[in-house]
C-alpha cells in the first residue's frame, strides 16, 4: 500500500487528476487535451522555467535551469531541449534541477530529445558529460519520461548537486530522483552514452518499461541503479554495453523502506567489461538489503551474470528461467558469480559450452566479438561501437531460439505508479517469451540505436 500524488500545475497538454492511490483502487486519467497552457516561447531558458515546450520547437539552456517545486515542465511530442555545456565544470555542464513535475511525453512517431547540438551528437562525445542530467529533489514532483531520447548526461558534480546524491566532481547521471512518495514513469525512451551510470533512483515509485540504455559509464557505472526505497516494475528494456552491472538493484542509501524489484523480460548484451574493480559488473545484481523478482532475462555475454550477494534479502527474492550466453568459457563460469548465493535454477537456460545455445536473434550476432580473445577490464576504445550500441539490431527471439516461449508467466507485476492515460503508465506483465522483444510485440519497440534517431 501506498499514497502518492501527481503534483502537477494545470499547464500541461493534459490534466490528470489522480488521488490517494492504492493497488486496488482506479486510477481515472482525463483525456488529452490539445491546448497547450502557459507555451514557452523564447527558444532560450534561464533560471526558472514552468510550462509548455512546443512541438517542433527547439530550447536550449546553456547554464542550471530549475522547476520549482509546485511547478510543471511540460515537453510536447516533437520538442527537443538542448544544454550547451562541455562537461569540464559543473559551470560548463548545465543541469535541470528539479523540485517540481518534470514531464516528457514524445510518441512513438514524434520523439522528444534531451541532448546537446547536433555537432555533438557522435559517437566522440561519449562518455563526455556534457550536461548535468535531470537532478530531482526530495521533495519534487513526479517524473514521467515517454519516447525521449535523453543523451551525453554526466557532467562533473557542483554546488547545485545534491550532497546526498553526488560528492563534489561526481559525475551525474541522466536522472536521478529521491522523494521516497514520488513516482517514475519511463517508457520507451533512450539513455544514450553517459560517463557513469545511465539513471540512478534512490527512492519512489517505479515502473521502468521498454527503454534502450545504450553506452553507460567509461571506467564504471550501472544501467540502471535502484536504491533504498524504490519499489516497483522493471521489465523489457535492452542495456547494451554498460560499463558496470546492467541492473543494480540495492537497498543502501537509508530510509525506512526497502527496496522490492520485480525485474523481468530484460536484455543485456557486452556489459561489466570496463568496470576496474574486480569481481563487479556483469548484468543483474541484487545487493545489501534488496528483494524481488528475476524472471526471463536474456543475458549475453555479460562479465559476470546474476550475482546475490549474501548481504541482499534473499528470503524475499525469486529467481528463475533466465537464459544466459557466452562465448568465452571464463563468462560460463560467473552465469550465477561465484561471489554470491544465487544458483543455477531448474528453468534456467545456459550454454553449457562457448558459444552453446545461442539465443537466435532475427538480427545480432552474439559472436561478432570474441571474448575469449581478451581479458577485462577493458577500455572503452576497445569495445567496438557494433557492441555497445543498438545499432539497427533486432533483438526478437526466433521460434528456434531455446529461450522462445520458456517464459515463466505466474505472476503480476507491482504497478506501484498510477496506470493508463498519456501521462500514467502502461506497466506489461511477463510474457511466455524470454527477453525485452517478445515475438508478440507487446515489449520493447526500439530497433535503432538513439543516435542513429533524428529530429
Amino acid at each position: 500500500m501506498y499514497k502518492s500524488i501527481l503534483r502537477m500545475s494545470v499547464v500541461a497538454a493534459v490534466l490528470v487528476a489522480i488521488g490517494a492511490c492504492h493497488k486496488e483502487s482506479k486510477v481515472y486519467v482525463s483525456p488529452a487535451q490539445q491546448t497547450a497552457s502557459h507555451p514557452i516561447t523564447s527558444d532560450s531558458l534561464t533560471g526558472a522555467v514552468a510550462g509548455t515546450l512546443l512541438s517542433g520547437r527547439t530550447y536550449y539552456f546553456s547554464a542550471d535551469i530549475t522547476i520549482n517545486k509546485g511547478d510543471t515542465l511540460f515537453m510536447q511530442p516533437g520538442s527537443r531541449l538542448v544544454a550547451i555545456g562541455d562537461g569540464k565544470t559543473p559551470q560548463t555542464s548545465p543541469q535541470v534541477t528539479c523540485n517540481g513535475t518534470f514531464i516528457s511525453v514524445g510518441t512513438a512517431d514524434s520523439n522528444n530529445y534531451i541532448t546537446v547540438p547536433d555537432n555533438l551528437r557522435n559517437a566522440a562525445s561519449i562518455g563526455m558529460g556534457l550536461w548535468g542530467g535531470i537532478q530531482c529533489g526530495e521533495t519534487s514532483g513526479d517524473v514521467v519520461i515517454k519516447w525521449t531520447h535523453i543523451e551525453f548526461a554526466g557532467g562533473p558534480a557542483g554546488a547545485n548537486a545534491d550532497p546526498n546524491v553526488f560528492a563534489p566532481a561526481d559525475p551525474r547521471n541522466s536522472l536521478s530522483y529521491t522523494n521516497i512518495d514520488g513516482n517514475i514513469i519511463l517508457e520507451d525512451s533512450w539513455i544514450f552514452g553517459t560517463s557513469d551510470d545511465g539513471i540512478r533512483l534512490l527512492h519512489g515509485h517505479v515502473s521502468v518499461m521498454r527503454n534502450t540504455f545504450e553506452d553507460c559509464g567509461t571506467k564504471g557505472g550501472e544501467g540502471l541503479n535502484l536504491k533504498n526505497g524504490c519499489v516497483g516494475d522493471v521489465a523489457y528494456n535492452l542495456i547494451i554495453g554498460a560499463a558496470t552491472n546492467a541492473f543494480k538493484i540495492s537497498n543502501s542509501g537509508g530510509g525506512p523502506v526497502e527496496n522490492k524489484t520485480y525485474l523481468y523480460n530484460n536484455t543485456m548484451a557486452n556489459c561489466g567489461f570496463r568496470q576496474l574493480k574486480t569481481g563487479r559488473g556483469g548484468s543483474i545484481d541484487y545487493e545489501k538489503g534488496a528483494g524481488g523478482k528475476i524472471y526471463n532475462n536474456v543475458i549475453v555475454n555479460c562479465r559476470f551474470g546474476v550475482r546475490l550477494t549474501p548481504d541482499a534479502d534473499l528470503p524475499n527474492i525469486t529467481y528463475s528461467n533466465q537464459l544466459f550466453y557466452g562465448n568465452a568459457a571464463y563468462l560460463l563460469g560467473q552465469f550465477y558469480s561465484t561471489d554470491g548465493k544465487g544458483v543455477k535454477q531448474g528453468a534456467d537456460i545456459m550454454s553449457a559450452t562457448p558459444k552453446d545455445n545461442n539465443p537466435h536473434f532475427v538480427n545480432y550476432n552474439v559472436d561478432q566479438f570474441d571474448y575469449s580473445t581478451v581479458t577485462p577490464p577493458l577500455s572503452a576504445a576497445a569495445m567496438p561501437m557494433a557492441i555497445v550500441t543498438d545499432a539497427g539490431y533486432d533483438f526478437t527471439l526466433l521460434p528456434s531460439s531455446p529461450g522462445y516461449g520458456k517464459g515463466f508467466t505466474g505472476f503480476q507485476p507491482l504497478k506501484t505508479v498510477p496506470q493508463g492515460g498519456v501521462t500514467g503508465a502502461t506497466t506489461v506483465g511477463p510474457n511466455v517469451d524470454m527477453g525485452a522483444f517478445p515475438s508478440d510485440g507487446t515489449g520493447n519497440k526500439h530497433f535503432t540505436s538513439s543516435l542513429s534517431s533524428t529530429k
